[in-house]
C-alpha cells in the first residue's frame, strides 16, 4: 500500500493506493479516501499574466485584409510598419499549438499591422492590411 496526499479544490486528502500487480488490464485500486488536516497550505500563486488581446482595429475601407487562419499568439512581426511587400513575403509569425506559422502577404503593397507582438488573436481576426 502506498499513501499519497492529494489536493482537490483546496482540500487535502490522504489516499491509500494498493499495488495489485503489473498487468495491462489492471489499474491500481484506491482502498481508502479520507480528509486529513495537514496544516495550513501555502497560498496558491496567481496565474501568470496573460498577453493582451489584439487591439480592436478601426473599420478599414481599402486594401487587402490579412486575417488569422487560426487562433494563436503573434510571435513576431517580420517587417517594419509601412514596409513594401511582395506577394508571398512572410509578414508575421503566428504561434498556434506550440508551432510557428509563417503568415505571408497575399498581394503586393505596403503593410499596415493591426496587431502587436505578443498579442493573442482569434480565428478570423484582422492582423494586417496590405494596400
Amino acid at each position: 500500500m502506498r499513501n499519497f496526499i492529494v489536493t482537490i479544490d483546496g482540500k487535502q486528502y490522504q489516499v491509500g493506493v494498493e499495488e495489485v500487480g503489473v498487468s495491462e488490464n489492471v489499474a491500481p485500486v484506491v482502498t481508502t479516501v479520507q480528509a486529513v488536516p495537514t496544516g495550513p497550505t501555502a497560498p496558491v500563486a496567481p496565474a501568470a499574466p496573460v498577453a493582451p488581446k489584439a487591439p480592436a482595429a478601426p473599420a478599414v475601407t481599402s486594401g487587402t485584409k490579412v486575417n488569422a487562419p487560426m487562433p494563436g499568439m503573434i510571435k513576431a512581426l517580420s517587417l517594419e510598419e509601412g514596409a513594401q511587400v511582395k506577394k508571398g513575403d512572410v509578414i508575421l509569425v503566428l504561434e498556434a499549438m506550440k508551432m510557428d506559422n509563417d503568415i505571408t502577404a497575399p498581394c503586393d503593397g505596403r503593410i499596415s499591422y493591426k496587431v502587436t507582438k505578443g498579442s493573442n488573436v482569434d480565428t478570423g481576426a484582422l492582423m494586417a492590411i496590405i494596400g
